[in-house]
């Protein structure tokens, strides 16, 4: 079981990962529009495409900066942790799904089997939290039976 939520550990990794990288290309290349732009307009047109590229640029950089707090968030969870109680870092089976609280990364696949994975912040992470197996709870008119923690 240590192996799985290591595998989940490294998936949301992975995602963040590909968040920065994504963001990050995008920024070089505003910038890089922004400079080209530079050597070829004159005038409003310039000023237009050079504000458009600006835009651009800091609302990637806000992407950029949310993947980061992201990846700070995954790097206080150790993997290798074991617990019998719902925290961030656990895996939770329940009659509707399995879930890893964790960071909001949507759903992961896991030698066949689909996570999600979930802010401990979140409506269902918050719900989650503390809990242990046997415990139950209403959200979204759908009653959760926490089957399993690990």
């Amino acid at each position: 079981m240590i192996n799985l939520k290591q595998e989940l550990y490294n998936e949301c990794l992975n995602y963040v990962q590909q968040r920065m990288d994504a963001a990050q290309l995008a920024i070089n290349d505003a910038q890089k529009a922004s400079t080209d732009d530079t050597k070829s307009s004159a005038g409003d047109k310039y000023e237009t495409g050079r504000e458009m590229a600006k835009q651009e640029t800091d609302r990637n950089m806000m992407q950029l900066n949310e993947a980061n707090k992201l990846k700070v968030a995954l790097n206080k969870i150790n993997p290798g942790g074991v617990t019998n109680k719902a925290e961030t870092g656990s895996v939770v089976f329940t009659n509707n799904g399995n879930f890893y609280i964790a960071v909001s990364a949507g759903v992961l696949s896991v030698n066949g089997e689909n996570y999600f994975a979930v802010s401990p912040g979140s409506p269902i992470g918050l719900k989650l939290s503390g809990q242990v197996a046997g415990y139950e709870f209403k959200l979204n008119d759908k009653l959760y039976h926490i089957k399993q923690v690990i």
